[in-house]
This record gives structure tokens, sequence and C-alpha cells, in this order.
């Protein structure tokens, strides 16, 4: 039997429509057994340098880029001897659940309306000692000091609204726009009145259309943002409404505000294509090491599907389900279980 390459793994996912698991790789080829695939997986060291390294030529860079940071939740809940599984909340599944944490940076340009994953962490506290925005700021730093990454702005969730972190951006000479929960306080009033809930605070006219300085608990004195009241319900209700800030203090447009909010989708798409198309959830082992490298390989594979979706003007669901097309159609040119009927 012979060895098992990085290659031939990601091949494997790329080209598998619903098994992802080892066996089936075995199962499906003559070169390679099952542990042999098992030894590449826990023998290979795949790091997120691999993936820059992999996608630094596909990137274009823009001077109005946009740095996306979010986190997804790769879900094991049945599994029960994984290593890096622990219970985590899921956006997906609006609860906790049993799954394996990744932090990940997309790179967007908006002028050609393209993104890229750029970077990656796995979220495993007991080895590393690291929270989920200790991650993020170390990719950011990274993202401008290793790659020298043109950007302008990051876009989080409201996960990684803190202050640190947003000083951090505003540090490095970017903006930044992070929706904010409904319970930070705030101050509008410029130290005249109390700090009110978010939700609470009131808006006219030219406020709604506009945004309104304000300063965040916690932050240093005289340091304000501007917040964006987006509503998001036809009735206008308080409740639905998202609460955005950003230290760009010259935006005054809610409408463009709501747009670049909307480019977060981008990362979100990410997940749901790497989730849907690679088996990136989908790995069994048990060692860690060996989840670490599966989850890389499945990273690689979805840069290799978004560059071919690229080139052909396609969809990188398209691209992926036009490999079982083609099988359909070697099939009915010359079938491998010829169909009868009985008289």
């Amino acid at each position: 039997m012979s060895k098992v390459t990085r290659l031939d793994y990601c091949q494997f996912l790329l080209s598998s429509q619903i098994n992802y698991t080892l066996t089936y790789f075995a199962e499906h080829t003559e070169r390679f057994s099952h542990d042999a695939a098992n030894r590449y997986l826990k023998g290979e060291k795949i790091t997120a340098r691999m993936v820059w390294e992999n996608v630094r030529e596909q990137v274009a860079p823009s001077a109005q880029g946009y740095l996306l940071f979010d986190d997804t939740v790769l879900d094991h809940n049945h599994s029960f001897a994984i290593e890096l599984v622990r219970r985590q909340y899921s956006g997906n599944a609006h609860g906790i659940i049993k799954g394996i944490g990744v932090v990940t940076c997309v790179y967007v340009n908006p002028e050609l309306d393209r993104f890229w994953i750029i970077d990656y962490r796995i979220y495993d506290p007991a080895r590393d000692g690291k929270t989920k925005l200790e991650h993020v700021r170390e990719m950011l730093v990274n993202a401008v000091s290793q790659k020298e990454l043109c950007f302008r702005t990051v876009l989080m969730d409201t996960w990684y609204a803190e202050r640190k972190l947003m000083r951090l951006v505003e540090t490095l000479g970017k903006v930044y726009y992070c929706p904010l929960k409904s319970n930070r306080r705030i101050d509008d009033s410029d130290g005249e009145c109390p700090y009110q809930r978010i939700d609470e605070l009131c808006w006219n006219d030219h406020e709604q259309q506009h945004g309104k300085l304000v300063h965040i608990k916690g932050f240093l004195k005289g340091h304000r943002v501007k917040l964006f009241r987006l509503v998001l319900s036809t009735d206008g209700s308080p409740q639905g409404a998202d609460y955005v800030v950003t230290n760009d203090l010259a935006q005054d447009d809610a409408q463009v505000a709501q747009e670049v909010c909307a480019l977060r989708r981008k990362i979100e798409q990410f997940q749901r294509e790497s989730k849907q198309l690679t088996g990136i959830e989908r790995c069994q082992c048990r060692k860690a090491r060996s989840q670490r490298n599966h989850i890389g390989c499945a990273i690689l594979v979805w840069i290799r599907l978004n560059q071919i979706a690229e080139e052909t003007a396609r969809t990188v669901y398209r691209v992926k389900h036009d490999l079982l097309a083609d099988y359909i159609r070697q099939q009915l040119r010359s079938p491998s279980v010829k169909m009868i009927l009985a008289a």
C-alpha cells in the first residue's frame, strides 16, 4: 500500500459527496488502506500558515478591504471521545452543543465582491489557554505585521465587541463596525445623565438617519464612538433593531452602516459552504492532531473550490455537484450495471 499525502487526502475530500470517513476513503481506492490514511492524519501537521500560503496568490488586495472575524462550532454532538470536542454555544443551533470551535478570518474585496479565507484558529483552551478573543487579536496583528494585507475596516460579531479588541483596531489605524448587545450601558448625554441600557435610549429622526455619538461604559473617559440603530422590523420597534458602533466618526448614514455590516454574511457563507461541501465536521478520528489536520485539509479544499468557481463563473455548490453530474453522464453512456425489464 502507498503512503497517503496531503494532496491525496484533499482530493478525497473534494471528490466525495456524502461520506468523509477514512473507511469510505479506503473502500474507494486500491492504493491506500484505512491504516495508511489514519497514519497520515496522525503524522501530518497542517497549520494556518499553509492555508495562507495556498491562498495568498488568489487574494486581490484593496485599500478599502475588510477583515471579517467570527467563530463557528463543528457539530460533534454524538461524539464522546474526540479530544477537541467541548460543550460550547453554537449560534447555528441557538444553544449549547458538543463540538469543535473554529475561529476564522475572511478577507473581502468590496470592489470585486469577492472573499477569501486567510486565517483560522482552533479553539482549544485546555491546550493553549487562549480565549476566542485572544485568537482574534492574534490573527488581526498577524494580518497587519506578517501578511501585510491592505484593508481599512474590521467587522466582527457582538461576542468580540470588547474594549481591548476595539482599542487594538484603533491603535492599528483601522475602522471597526460591530454590533452591541441590547444590555450594554451607553451614555449619549456627554456625562450629564447616568448610563442607560442601549435599548432604552431615545432616538429622534435625525439620529435615526445619521447616528449619534456615545460613550460606552468601561472605555476611557472622553472616548466616543458613533452608534447606529438599524431597524430590522417593519413596525420600527426596538426589539426589531440592531445596535452597531463604529470608530469612524465621519460616518453619518445609517443606510451605509447597514450595507457595511451586511458584508459579515461573507464569513457566514464560508462557514456554511465548508460544512456542506468539504466534510469539515464529518471526521470521526479521536486524536486532536488528526482533527486539526482534517480541518486544515477541508479549508484547503474550500479554497480550491472557490478558485474554480471564480475561474468558471459557477458557484462552489455547482463545482462540487458537477462532479456527480459527470459520473451520471458517464453511467448513462456506458452503465456499469445495466437495467433490464421482464417481459
